[in-house]
């Protein structure tokens, strides 16, 4: 009998224990437009943080007295609005510079000097 009653008592006991740690999970409807805008601005923060990580702009930003641990904790800071407006920047920035009218004509007169020396 007392073996009996020791086994519910530890039934019972196990039982609230296991109760007590089971996670509570809460289920709720994503929209997808959230998920898709959460994951764009996701997208942005990696393309900014790319682009300060590159060799060339670690440059400049130690020249104008900004380390590069500054700077990543600036680009971590930002909040999504301004890491949009400078991922866009950086999409419309041109790849290899842009060259003015006047480089044109620079360009163009030296392959016409050395077209004539040959």
């Amino acid at each position: 009998m007392k073996n009996n009653a020791f086994l519910r008592l530890l039934s019972a006991m196990l039982a609230v224990v296991i109760s007590a740690q089971a996670p509570v999970v809460l289920a709720e409807i994503v929209d997808s437009d959230a998920m898709s805008a959460q994951s764009q601005a996701e997208k942005d923060r990696a393309k900014v943080q790319s682009f300060v990580d590159r060799a060339n702009v670690k440059e400049r930003l130690v020249a104008m007295g900004v380390s590069g641990v500054v700077a990543r904790d600036r680009v971590a800071s930002l909040t999504e609005q301004e890491v949009h407006t400078l991922a866009q920047r950086i999409d419309s920035m041109p790849a290899g510079g842009s060259l003015s009218t006047t480089d044109i004509i620079i360009i163009l007169l030296i392959a016409i000097l050395v077209a004539i020396a040959i």
